[in-house]
């Protein structure tokens, strides 16, 4: 049995839900968890990960932390995404635009919830990708 999109909102905001959460790290501002992402490939499987927010711009953003736990299972295709930051869904930020763009050119038909009633391929969220012709 096949889910459609708004059941796998359901399924993707519970795995969301499960590992969201800010945590104090060495430092009062460095902090992890605060935002969420789960995703699901094409085969069907679900990869999680969070935000690190750490001085001098080494942190990484939770949609990286995700595609890594995916890529460690060479996939590359991702179906659809989901992030949360507390109780709201967040689009990701135009580097995690791209690097789902750079590690696999067909994932511009990934969609991506923007809000609980809103659901856009990357393509539509990443019109001018960097490096476009580049990749023609």
């Amino acid at each position: 049995m096949e889910l459609n999109d708004l059941q796998l909102f359901d399924v993707l905001k519970e795995g969301t839900k499960k590992i969201v959460g800010r945590f104090e790290l060495s430092k009062s501002d460095f902090t992890a968890g605060s935002v969420a992402t789960a995703l699901i490939t094409n085969k069907g499987n679900i990869y999680t990960g969070i935000c690190l927010e750490v001085a001098c711009g080494i942190g990484f953003c939770a949609e990286h932390a995700a595609i890594a736990e995916m890529l460690k299972h060479r996939e590359k295709d991702i179906y659809m995404l989901l992030s949360i930051k507390e109780d709201m869904i967040i689009p990701p930020c135009g580097r995690c635009r791209e690097l789902m763009f750079q590690i696999n050119t067909n994932n511009v038909n990934t969609k991506i919830w923007v809000s609980e009633n809103e659901l856009f391929l990357l393509d539509k969220l990443l019109p001018e990708r960097w490096g476009t012709t580049a990749w023609k």
